[in-house]
This record gives C-alpha cells, sequence and structure tokens, in this order.
C-alpha cells in the first residue's frame, strides 16, 4: 500500500497529510499507561468491578433490575450480527433490525393507546423534553409556560428546566395534588405530568388534560410501560404525547444506560415525531418492506430548521425491550406487572401493621414510608443488608419494587424499617392495585399482533432472532465503508465486561461508596480523553454525539451569560458541516450563520472574515468540523481559530473525525475550546443498529464550569479536580455508563502509540482506496500532496451524465457484490463518501476496490448501449434469490450477473431478502407499526 501512494512508512504519510502546523509534540509522561494484553486489560476491569459493592436496588425513579432473558442476552445483546450493524439507510439490508423496531413502535402504541411512535429515543428525560418541544410546535396558543408536575423524576425535571431556559420555554412546577381547574392551566401551551409519579401515586391526569388542551396546549404523559399493562393508557385519558423509557423490558440497569427511551403522539402529531420512525412501505416486486419514514436525516435537510438534534436511536437496547415483550407477550407481561404490584402492595400493609405511615394509598410499584427524622438510619440499616433505597427527604424513605424482587428482599427490607427479622411477607394474599380506583384499572387489550403470540418457546424465539439476524448486513459479515461513521472492529475483548452484573446490575443513584470500581473507571477514562484530546476537563454524561455538542453549546452560551456576554448568542457554521451542528445550535439558543467552503472544501477565508466582522459584537461561537467533513486537514485552521477569539467568541471543533487526528494532534492545540467524542466512532463502541452512541464533551478550563451537572450524581468533582455546574444533558449522571468499559478497554490495550498507530492505518487505507479509484470515480476533495484523510469522497456525477447511472443504483448494486454501501450523497450530493478505517485488512480492502471497478465498468456498458437504461444490473438491483429463480428470466444480463458478479460470491453470498424499495410510496401511504401477517403472504 505504501509503495503504490509512494511513501516509505505510515508515520511520513500521516505527517505529509497532517499540517506540520499543528503536529501534537512528543509527550514526556502520560496518563495512558503502555499497551495491556487483552488478559491484563481484562483483569485491571475484573479488580475496577470488583471494587463494586453488590446490592440489590431499590431506589427506583424510572431505573429498575430487570430479569434479561438469556435467549435475549446471548442472540442479541452478545451477539455481533446484532450489535455491529449500522443505521438502517440502506433499508434493503436491514429488514431484520427494521422489523424488530416496527415491534418496538406497535409495543410502545399498544401500551399507550397512541397512534404512532418512533424507534426509540436517548432516554426518558430526553424523550419528556423532546414532548415538550412537540407540544411548542404544535400548540394554538402563544404562550411560553409549560406546566410541569412537581411529582416528577426529579433527573427529568432538572433537565426540562436546563433545556427549557436555552429556547425560552418558562417552566411553571404545579403540584397536582392541590391542583383545581383554571388554577394554573390559563396561557400554557402544554403540561407534562408523571405517571404513575415518582413518589408512587397513581392518580387521575383527566381533568388537568382536558383543563390543558381547553386553552389550545398539549399534554405529555411520562408513563411506566410495565405499569400500563395493568392501568388506563395516556391515550384513553386524552393525551396528545406519552415518554418514558422501556429498560425495565429486560435492559439491564448498567448505572445508567444506555436504554431505550420511547416517544409516542396522538394521531396527526406523526410528522412532528423527531429521530427515527420506522414504516412500511413496499418494494420493486410489490412485497411489503421496511425503511425508515418521513424524518430520516431530517437535520441534514432543514439544518438550522431542524426541529430537534437527535438524529440517532437506541436500536440495540430498543430490540431487546422489543423481544422481551415479543417473548413474554401480553399475557407474560401482564403477569410481571401483577407480581410487582402484589409484592409492592404487600409491602406496604407489612409496613402498615407495623406501625408505620404508608405516603400513598393507590400505587404500582413504589411505597413511600414515613420515619420521622430516621430516614437516612433505615437506608443505611437497609443497605448493610445489601439493599439500596431512596431518601425522600428526612423523613420519608422510597421503595422500589421489580420483578427481581423475593418475599426474601421484602422481609429484609421490613426489617431495615424496625420490624421483625422473622416478619413474615403475605404476597400471595395481596390484592395488586388495591389502592387504585376502578376506573384506572385498564380493560382493553394489547399486545394483539400475532408476533407477540408466536415465540414463547426458547427454540421458537432463538429461531425468530437468527431469522432476523440473517436479514441484515453487519461488521460480521463484511466491511462497512460509511464515510463520518467510522464503522470499526468492536473487539471481543473490549465488550467482555459489558455484561458482567458488577457493572450491569448498579443503579445509576446507588450510593457512592457501592459504585467505587464504576466511578474510578469514569475518571480514568475522563483523564486519558482530556489527554489525547488536548483539553482540561471531559464530561461523560452526553449519550450521543448530538447531545455531546448541545452540552458543549450550552457550556459556551453559559460562559458568555457569566460575562455579562448575553448578546453574543450568533453561532457561525460552515455549509460542509453535519446537519447536526446547525439543530444543536439553534436548541442552545444559537443564532445561526453559514460560513461558505471553496472548491477545495476548505473554510471560505475571505467569507469567514466578513462574517466576523458582520456580528463582531454577537459572536458567540464558530463550529468546525476536523478534518474537515470533506473529509481534508485544513491548513488555515489556527488562522480561523484565531480570528475567532480575537472576535471574543468560542470555537467548538466537532470530534465526528478524531479517527483522523488521534496521536497525531488535538483539538485543544488547535484552538478549540470544546469539543464532543463520538465514542461509537474513534473508541470503539459498537452502533448496535443505530445506536447506542456515546457523545462526551471536553472543554478547556474556562469551560468546564459549565459542562453538565446532575442533582443525583454520587460526586460533583471530575478528573481534574474540577467541578461542573451546567445543567444535564441525559437522564443519568454518566450517561451511557455500561458501555464505557468498551471505550476504556480500547484505550487500555492500544496504549497513546497504539492509538496514533491506529490513526495511521485509516489514513494509509483511505489514501489507498483513493489512489486505485480514482481513474474510475473522480476523488473530490484532496489536501496536502493529494492526500485525503481518513476518508474519501468519490464523485459520481460525471458517472451519471456519461451513463445515466446514479449514486442510488451503484449504491445498491455494491449489495448484489456483498457490501454495504458508502455515505451517499453527503456531505455533497451524487458523491459516496467511503470510510474503511483500520480495521480491515488489505483483502476486504481488494474486494471493495474491485467491486467499484466492476461496478464502473457496468455503468459504461449502460452508457454504450450495452444494456438498457431501464433495464441493467445496476437499475435493478439490488437482485433477491426469488428475483433470479421465479419466472422466465427476461434481463438483457444473465443471472449470473444479477447475483455472482465475481467468483468468490458463490460460496459467500449475502441475500438481501428484499428488492429496491420505495421510500415515497412508504410516505405517502404511512403504516408504522406491525403489518397484518396476510401481507407477507
Amino acid at each position: 500500500m505504501l509503495d503504490t501512494l509512494g511513501y516509505a512508512s505510515v508515520d511520513e504519510l500521516v505527517r505529509t497529510a497532517v499540517p506540520a502546523s499543528i503536529h501534537a509534540a512528543a509527550r514526556a509522561t502520560s496518563s495512558i499507561p503502555d499497551a495491556a494484553t487483552e488478559a491484563e486489560a481484562l483483569a485491571e476491569l475484573r479488580a475496577l468491578a470488583d471494587a463494586n459493592r453488590p446490592a440489590r436496588p431499590m431506589i427506583g425513579l424510572g431505573y429498575y433490575d430487570t430479569f434479561t432473558p438469556a435467549v435475549i442476552a446471548r442472540n442479541v445483546f452478545e451477539n455481533p450480527s446484532w450489535y455491529t450493524a449500522y443505521t438502517p439507510y440502506q433499508p434493503e439490508i436491514s429488514q431484520g433490525r427494521l422489523e424488530a423496531l416496527i415491534n418496538f413502535q406497535t409495543m410502545v402504541t399498544d401500551l399507550t393507546g397512541l397512534a404512532t411512535a418512533g424507534a426509540s429515543m436517548l432516554d426518558e428525560a430526553t424523550a419528556v423534553v423532546e414532548g415538550m418541544l412537540v407540544a411548542r410546535r404544535a400548540s394554538k396558543s402563544a404562550s411560553d409556560v409549560f406546566l410541569v408536575d412537581a411529582d416528577a423524576l426529579p433527573q427529568t425535571k432538572a433537565l426540562l428546566h436546563h433545556r427549557a431556559a436555552a429556547v425560552g420555554i418558562r417552566i411553571l412546577e404545579i403540584d397536582t395534588r392541590t391542583w383545581e381547574p383554571g388554577t394554573a392551566s390559563d396561557a400554557v401551551f402544554g403540561a407534562f405530568v408523571q405517571y404513575p409519579a415518582a413518589s408512587g401515586r397513581v392518580w387521575d391526569p383527566t381533568e388537568l388534560v382536558a383543563a390543558v388542551q381547553a386553552q389550545g396546549g398539549l399534554v405529555v404523559v411520562a408513563a411506566d410501560l410495565l405499569a400500563l399493562t395493568l392501568l388506563r393508557s395516556p391515550g384513553s385519558f386524552g393525551a396528545d404525547i406519552a415518554a418514558g423509557t422501556t429498560q425495565r423490558f429486560g435492559v439491564p440497569l448498567g448505572f445508567g444506560g444506555p436504554h431505550a427511551g420511547y416517544l409516542a403522539v396522538r394521531a396527526g402529531l406523526e410528522r412532528q415525531l423527531p429521530g427515527r420512525l420506522v414504516g412500511v412501505s413496499q418494494d420493486a416486486a410489490g412485497h411489503p418492506a421496511y425503511r425508515l419514514a418521513l424524518q430520516t436525516r431530517e437535520q441534514h435537510i432543514r439544518r438550522e430548521k431542524a426541529t430537534s438534534n437527535i438524529c440517532t436511536a437506541q436500536v440495540l437496547l430498543a430490540v431487546m425491550a422489543a423481544m422481551y415483550a415479543v417473548y413474554h407477550g401480553p399475557e407474560g407481561l401482564r403477569a410481571i406487572a401483577t407480581d410487582v404490584a402484589r409484592k409492592a402492595q404487600a409491602l406496604a400493609e407489612t409496613l402498615r401493621a407495623g406501625g408505620l405511615d404508608v405516603v400513598h394509598d393507590a400505587f404500582f410499584d413504589t411505597v413511600r414510608v414515613v420515619v420521622p427524622g430516621t430516614a437516612e438510619r433505615v437506608i443505611e440499616r437497609a443497605r448493610r443488608r445489601g439493599y439500596q433505597l431512596f431518601f425522600a427527604d428526612e423523613a420519608t424513605v422510597g421503595i422500589s419494587v421489580d420483578e427481581t424482587t423475593t418475599p426474601a428482599d421484602l422481609a429484609a427490607v421490613a426489617a431495615a424499617f424496625g420490624l421483625p427479622d422473622e416478619t413474615a411477607i403475605d404476597v400471595e394474599g395481596a390484592a395488586p392495585l388495591a389502592g387504585v380506583a376502578a376506573g384506572l384499572h385498564r380493560r382493553d387489550e394489547f399486545l394483539t399482533h400475532p408476533v407477540f403470540h408466536a415465540h414463547r418457546s426458547e427454540t421458537a424465539m432463538m429461531r425468530y432472532l437468527k431469522t432476523l439476524a440473517d436479514r441484515d448486513y453487519a461488521l460480521d459479515r463484511g466491511m462497512i465503508p460509511l464515510g463520518s461513521c467510522t464503522m470499526k472492529l468492536n473487539a471481543a475483548t473490549e465488550m467482555a465486561a459489558v455484561s458482567w452484573p458488577e457493572f450491569a446490575r448498579v443503579h445509576p443513584f446507588a450510593p457512592e461508596a457501592d459504585v467505587r470500581g464504576t466511578l474510578a473507571l469514569i475518571e480514568q477514562l475522563e483523564t486519558w480523553l482530556a489527554e489525547v484530546t488536548g483539553y482540561d476537563a471531559v464530561s461523560l454524561q452526553p449519550n450521543a454525539g448530538s447531545q455531546g455538542e448541545l452540552a458543549g453549546l450550552l457550556a459556551i452560551r453559559g460562559y458568555h451569560l457569566a460575562n455579562d456576554d448575553a448578546q453574543r448568542t450568533v453561532c457561525l457554521i460552515p455549509s460542509s458541516a453535519h446537519g447536526t451542528n446547525a439543530a444543536s445550535a439553534v436548541l442552545a439558543g444559537m443564532r445561526v450563520v453559514v460560513v461558505a467552503c471553496d472548491e477545495a472544501g476548505n473554510v471560505d477565508l475571505d467569507d469567514l472574515h466578513a462574517k466576523i466582522a458582520q456580528h463582531a459584537a454577537e459572536l458567540g461561537a464558530l463550529m468546525i468540523t476536523y478534518p474537515s467533513t470533506h473529509g481534508v486537514y485544513e491548513h488555515e485552521v489556527l488562522a480561523i481559530t484565531q480570528a475567532v477569539h480575537d472576535a471574543g467568541g468560542q470555537v467548538y471543533i466537532d470530534g465526528a473525525n478524531l479517527n483522523a487526528l488521534l496521536g497525531f494532534a488535538r483539538f485543544g492545540d488547535l484552538g478549540g475550546d470544546v469539543s464532543h467524542l463520538n465514542l461509537h466512532k474513534t473508541f470503539a463502541i459498537p452502533h448496535g443498529g443505530g445506536g447506542p452512541g456515546v457523545g462526551p464533551v471536553a472543554a478547556k478550563a474556562h469551560l468546564a464550569p459549565y459542562l453538565p451537572s446532575h442533582p443525583l450524581a454520587q460526586r460533583a468533582d471530575h478528573a481534574g479536580g474540577f467541578v461542573f455546574e451546567g445543567g444535564p444533558v441525559s437522564a443519568a449522571p454518566y450517561g451511557s455508563a455500561s458501555i464505557l468499559p468498551i471505550s476504556w478497554a480500547y484505550v487500555r490495550m492500544m496504549g497513546a502509540a497504539g492509538l496514533g498507530e491506529a490513526t495511521g492505518a485509516a489514513v494509509l487505507s483511505a489514501n489507498y482506496i483513493a489512489h486505485r479509484l480514482k481513474a474510475h470515480f473522480p476523488v473530490l476533495y484532496a489536501g496536502e500532496a493529494g492526500l485525503v484523510a481518513h476518508e474519501c469522497i468519490l464523485d459520481l456525477r460525471p458517472l451519471r451524465e456519461r451513463t445515466g447511472i446514479t449514486v442510488d443504483d451503484v449504491a445498491k448494486r455494491l449489495i448484489d457484490y456483498g457490501f454495504h454501501a458508502p455515505t451517499m450523497s453527503f456531505p455533497v450530493a451524487g458523491t459516496l463518501m467511503v470510510e474503511p478505517t483500520e480495521s480491515e485488512d488489505l483483502g476486504e480492502i481488494e474486494r471493495f476496490i474491485e467491486a467499484m471497478i466492476r461496478i464502473a465498468a457496468e455503468a459504461e456498458q449502460v452508457g454504450a448501449g450495452h444494456w438498457p437504461a431501464a433495464d441493467n444490473p445496476l437499475v435493478n438491483a439490488p437482485h433477491t434469490a426469488q428475483s433470479v429463480i421465479g419466472g422466465e428470466w427476461t434481463h438483457p444480463y444473465s443471472r449470473e450477473e444479477a447475483v455472482y458478479p465475481v467468483p468468490t460470491l458463490v460460496r459467500t453470498k449475502y441475500w438481501p431478502p428484499v428488492r429496491r424499495i420505495d421510500n415515497a410510496y412508504g410516505d405517502r401511504n404511512l403504516v408504522c407499526a406491525c403489518p397484518p401477517p396476510e401481507a407477507f403472504a
């Protein structure tokens, strides 16, 4: 590869590509130890895990222990066919996970009683925020006031306050116990209630919903899905929007995530849904097929006019939750919920019999107990017995029951309140929901689709999961050369600790003394990430790259406000930037001003200086991606950042392309004040079919005070001694903490030198592909010495002009060759952005190059008239087995040319389950729930 490119070493290649002015100086000491072996890294992780104190979490507040059925743990959670897949932007080779997601959507709509649900949100608190923003857009009221239930989850309330302030929404908390119609419902655009409430109380929100809607407002209800198997649905009492989490459907606690939040809306609001929505369409043969509907990649289309910055989902976790419902079915879920409610009722009756006052009579799984002045002592006694309870206040203790709770657990908790150790807990004799009014009991059916009744044995479930996995293309099949997405190896050793119970069965609000191992791992990872990026402080709270962007911009906002520069709200963003940049800026209360790019894909310096001069007094920030979104290292980056600083602005460097820089240059040395990092890109966390992701935010010391905090965090300080005081951006203090051991292990096994070697290999592979293919597809942008960074953009527009073959045709034809297509038409329409990563060996890279060269030749045959423009292997791609076997073959090319374009495919063929999907048909005929079985007959 080096000989082809004309370089003596990888180091020489990268140092030629990366501008000399930004090369990182060698450091005398490093916080990152030398590379560990796999065995050494696992031993160190085991020591960290053992530093956590085993306990049974009964804290509640939206997080519950749960049993992950072994068939789902083995065949989804620990299966690379599921966790190494990418977002289903090529739906023809994503039919398995799309079906799983439509199961998820159906599960949510059935339980909430609403019309349409999305394919998952990041967590409950962010889902509620998105619900508030939907209400604001759809409300007929001109008010800027949003009512919030005072008995909502504390993390959700904190997130609502922080996010609302940035966009000019005023939060008004109300006590729903004393609320009366007309007292606090006039002149509001919406309201939010928790159902059941954070304190466990089950109440009827019907009057509040009607009063808010009478003023033109919309009502958001955060509902517990397990409770909804026994309680009336939000839709039944008129709610417009429902939000929440599906964590307790078989997804481990994991110290707070990742979990799949949900968002559902009534009819008429489906086109307002943020994030991803799976719909049913049809393929070229008229067969039903799934694909992303409506707002797919909204941020890249609408940019600063986007209604949300969330462009991702929590797919892997949504799949687990959906399969939990598929496996248990409605009867099983109702049985689990009944058991939970019965155990909570039995505990409450036992405590009352022991002379204690239970706060609410109507509850599902959470009991609040009055213990005047002794709450801390009760909680400590429970902790010594191995149980974690919730400190509500000095006189009140909360206990939440879940499916893992046993009668012995209940007896131990009762003893912590001072009852005799031998106290009997009569679970079987307790009546579930005994104090809940009959009118709030659920009467209607749910999960009636056959998919929730057909896979009750482990054999059937295993085969169903295997069938769906076989319909997908993931990294375990071959290269996914997606530019901007960095689909690299997710090493098995890195993944090992994710399912260890010491990390997985940990409550995010557990006492500090019980989670010292996890906190130590987090502090080490914060330290390492700060070093490799050149920043001073790191917050791991953001649970997606988009949320990291938002956290960084909110930190800039906080900094300017603290310096009495409230007018600094203009955010300069190059025209080539990721679409989430602009959307995040708007959600941070900023006004986007676009900066032009030149013909080489670099920021147009003349336009930049003009925009800075025009907005000097209002300049809040510049957002740039480095290397640029066009895949090149901009040589004037230091001049760009200096110009912004000279004008009083802050510099946000998007870390999406850090895989091209790590070990050779650091964002903090480029003039960056703050950046987010995509751990699911550069630091090896799997994409999971479109999520989970982690988007930590790193900042210089002057911005550190404004990084995300959390009201229930175990400690205030972070690595380096920094204390963060900004509001939260995620429901849990450390976001998706259970997958942080993956990135910890990645850095630990690579060492500082290995991180640089990975960058070198990625840059080498991208330049090798660009060099080999440039005679067939022009490489659109290049930097010094004609080199690209870790990805290259192949221009297919000349091919289309000559032959009529489009970028879509090439992408779908790559499926026939056994490949996932590169990124299509981003950042330039009519192009493919190719990123091979450092994980692909030369054989796979050569296989991709051969496929692209052959496809170019096929296109030229169309252009030459050898094959008709309307009937050739490219426009008919992808070819299913049925399409080449069934009926008479009438095409001008052979069956072999259709499905075996290279001989190596004969024994390794991936067969797409559907032909090319008609996206427009699906949007015109919107169906976002499980279709009837006869549709597939």
